[in-house]
């Protein structure tokens, strides 16, 4: 039997179409609903709705319940609609009429809502994190190869000067830029929902900023309405978060894929990190980056599957809103991997330090050439057309040397600038709070 069912039973085929692989990624959910029950039974506690006693067993039998998640050993059993039954149904099983008390003043509705938000506002942490060991690694490798040069490109045209100090910075302040994303999303899922139960509230006299503090959340969703509102939201900016970094990860993708090509030849892998060929015994495929590259791409498409499910729905819950687990859950993984993916490649990337030694590149330099004319007193555009006439002859002869000072220029990639900005937007998250609050529910005392 359901949590919801009375005398008569489910048609079997309308169960099966209507649950689908909710159960796969309710056990993601596991942890969290342990949790969200430990703040709420302390609260039901406070309040007055349960006593002292019921609140130990339960708060025991739970965190016995969290040591077999975190085992890798509980399971949603086939009686069980959903996770949030199973452990209702090991409390009730355990405590006897206090289980049967756990779901007072709250809904499924406000439950699964929590439960989602703990775990975004957990994978949200992961991600930075990892984001962070990205950014730390294009930083040095910027920093290290500042004044290496390698052609910039326009229209895919040669242009003008660069060099692999500026290609790395760039996509270390790209993913610094990312983090804005990221942080929205955090914040969105960083509110409490807990109380607002089916989405009308409770006649129960509960106390929500107690949770609020209990799950170490910035605040709450003061609108029960609202609460139930951003199931699908939360999920919607947390994938914008995601699309973002999935975006700057394609792009080094394609320039690194590009980079290989034998007729730029600027960079290079050792030959265990790239793929051969069955027929042509010469290549070294970028499979690892052209994989990176589709999946990111795939990524990005996260916001708009979103707005497709979502964008119709009238206020209040609908079925469909379980579907946003099997949009989101798995591309947090896949987020994961690309970036240590990337990483791993970017650890044992091989540049070439001689690229310019080339004379096609010579055009790269024709701007300089132009602005040493109007450091000279030159106009602009007399000194625009010079140049020009002199490569439709075929005397341009490129200068000696160039000399860039500017903050983000060739020699100064302003790295420093770039690492205090992001490293005060990762202040912003404040993961430390929801930490601290975790620690304190699930290994505190109970008084």
């Amino acid at each position: 039997m359901k949590l919801w069912q009375k005398e008569t039973s489910s048609d079997k085929k309308v169960e099966s179409f209507t649950v689908g692989n909710d159960r796969e990624f309710d056990l993601m959910l596991a942890e969290f609903d342990v949790i969200g029950s430990l703040a709420h039974t302390e609260m039901l506690s406070q309040c007055g709705l349960i006593n002292t006693e019921e609140k130990k067993s339960l708060h025991l039998e739970l965190k016995n319940i969290l040591g077999i998640i975190r085992k890798g050993e509980f399971a949603i059993g086939d009686t069980c609609e959903d996770v949030h039954s199973q452990i209702e149904f090991l409390l009730t099983e355990k405590t006897g009429d206090a289980g049967k008390k756990i779901h007072t003043a709250r809904s499924r509705n406000d439950q699964s809502l929590l439960d989602i938000k703990l775990f975004i506002r957990s994978e949200l942490q992961k991600t930075v994190n990892d984001v962070e060991s990205l950014f730390n690694l294009l930083q040095s490798l910027s920093e290290k190869n500042k004044d290496t040069l390698l052609p910039g490109y326009t229209h895919l045209q040669i242009a003008m000067p660069s060099s692999f100090g500026l290609w790395f910075g760039a996509y270390a302040e790209s993913l610094s830029d990312d983090l804005e994303s990221l942080l929205a999303a955090y914040k969105t899922a960083d509110k409490n929902p807990l109380g607002s139960a089916a989405g009308y509230g409770s006649s129960f006299p509960i106390d929500r900023e107690l949770t609020t503090e209990l799950l170490g959340f910035s605040g709450m969703n003061v609108n029960s309405v609202y609460a139930q509102m951003t199931r699908g939201k939360t999920e919607k900016t947390a994938a914008v978060g995601i699309a973002a970094v999935a975006s700057t990860l394609s792009k080094l993708a394609m320039d690194c894929t590009l980079f290989m090509n034998q007729d730029f030849s600027f960079i290079s892998f050792p030959e265990n990190l790239t793929t051969g060929s069955s027929i042509m015994p010469h290549k070294k495929n970028p499979d690892v980056w052209e994989i990176i590259r589709g999946k990111c791409n795939r990524l990005q498409s996260l916001p708009n599957e979103f707005s497709l499910l979502l964008n119709n729905l009238p206020s209040g819950y609908h079925r469909e809103l379980q579907l946003t687990k099997e949009i989101l859950f798995p591309a947090f993984k896949e987020m994961k991997s690309c970036m240590e993916m990337a990483a791993l490649m970017l650890e044992n990337i091989i540049i070439n330090r001689n690229i310019l030694e080339n004379p096609k590149y010579d055009f790269l330099f024709t701007v300089d050439a132009v602005n040493e004319q109007v450091k000279s007193g030159i106009p602009f555009r007399d000194a625009y057309k010079n140049i020009g006439m002199a490569v439709d002859a075929g005397v341009f002869k490129k200068p000696e040397s160039i000399r860039h000072t500017h903050t983000g220029s060739i020699g100064n990639p302003g790295n420093d600038l770039i690492r205090k900005t992001f490293e005060n937007k990762i202040s912003e998250f404040n993961f430390e709070k929801a930490n601290l609050a975790f620690e304190k529910l699930c290994n505190g005392k109970d008084q």
